[in-house]
């Protein structure tokens, strides 16, 4: 016990002579540190460093991914797939851009999950052409087809494709009755598409939107039983207009088919007389022909061909020679001869 003492004094007296005061542990570990070596030294401070280098310079870009580098936060270049060099970290930067991978962003829902409040008003409910609010949910399926206008061009890439997602189909869907938007879907994505693509490429994004997608849309629930009413009347209203489509098809055509029956017959009978009349005249005119060349001859062969049309309708004939004076008798034998036949 006397002799630490003695020691602690010692050592006070020392450190107050030198000015400094410093614990002795604090003494010994510097000590220790100066004196500490490292076993082989150069040797694995080299493979140390060459370990960073390997790590820092060499680098893999896979098969659907583009390498974009950076020298000291300036793009310098892009690189292709396979095994590549940059200068080591903190000199260069690369970043591995997937330009084949097919990204998705979703609105007014979520695969396996439920919306918030704010996305579902957002990007979900939406005002069509009719003033009315439909329930609009899509997908909009892009793919990265410039890294570096993706990188370095915009900032936010995936906050500004949303919003110019919603504004082209809210552009689309206000074009539209609310029967379009839900019956229309195809349509509407195309068209949503064609106006989503060209305001990216108007913001060089290097985004391309491979398709749109729409779900099912509806209108919000509060208003879904009036809004089937609606659909109800309509429904009514288009069966009573086929129904009367069907009877104006079944009626018009038999009327125009009757009409033209008639006009076509009529047209007939006309062509029939004219025909007649017109056979008639040149018949006339030659006999005239003929009658101008012999006259006696051409009126005998008229009386002659005039009663053998004649004869054949009379029936029974009884010539008599004009000198007869016994005519009656003739007749009531043939008034018997008629009256027995009759019996018969």
């Amino acid at each position: 016990m006397t002799w630490d003492w003695e020691r602690l004094q010692q050592q006070r007296k020392k450190q107050q002579g030198d000015g400094i005061k410093t614990p002795p542990q604090v003494d010994e570990l510097l000590k220790k540190i100066k004196s500490f070596k490292l076993p082989g030294g150069p040797i694995i401070f080299g493979i140390l460093l060459l370990i960073f280098f390997g790590t820092t310079i060499f680098f893999t870009v896979a098969v659907d991914e583009v390498g974009i580098i950076q020298r000291f936060g300036k793009y310098t270049r892009s690189c292709q797939p396979g095994l590549n060099l940059k200068l080591p970290a903190g000199i260069e930067k690369v970043t591995k851009v997937k330009i084949k991978y097919i990204y998705k962003e979703e609105f007014g829902f979520k695969t396996g999950g439920v919306i918030g409040a704010n996305e579902s008003t957002t990007s979900s409910l939406m005002l069509t052409g009719g003033l009315n609010v439909a329930l609009v949910p899509w997908i909009v399926q892009y793919r990265i087809k410039d890294p570096y206008n993706y990188l370095f061009k915009i900032e936010e890439p995936i906050r500004i494709l949303r919003d110019m997602s919603v504004s082209a189909m809210s552009s689309v869907v206000g074009d539209r009755s609310i029967n379009e938007v839900i019956s229309k879907r195809e349509e509407i994505a195309v068209e949503a598409r064609q106006i989503l693509q060209a305001e990216l490429d108007k913001a060089e994004s290097g985004i391309y939107v491979v398709t749109i997608e729409m779900k099912k849309t509806n209108v919000p629930s509060p208003v879904q039983p009036s809004f089937n009413e609606v659909n109800q009347a309509m429904q009514e209203k288009e069966k009573t207009i086929y129904q009367a489509k069907e009877e104006y098809n079944k009626a018009i055509p038999a009327a125009k088919g009757e009409a033209e029956r008639v006009v076509k017959s009529a047209e007939g009978f006309a062509l029939d007389r004219v025909n007649r009349a017109e056979g008639d005249a040149e018949r006339f005119k030659l006999l005239y022909q003929e009658y101008v060349k012999a006259k006696d001859v051409t009126k005998r062969r008229l009386y002659l061909e005039t009663m053998k049309n004649i004869f054949p309708k009379l029936g029974d004939k009884y010539i008599i020679d004009e000198q007869n004076k016994n005519f009656l008798p003739l007749l009531n034998i043939g008034g018997k001869n008629q009256e027995s036949g009759n019996k018969k």
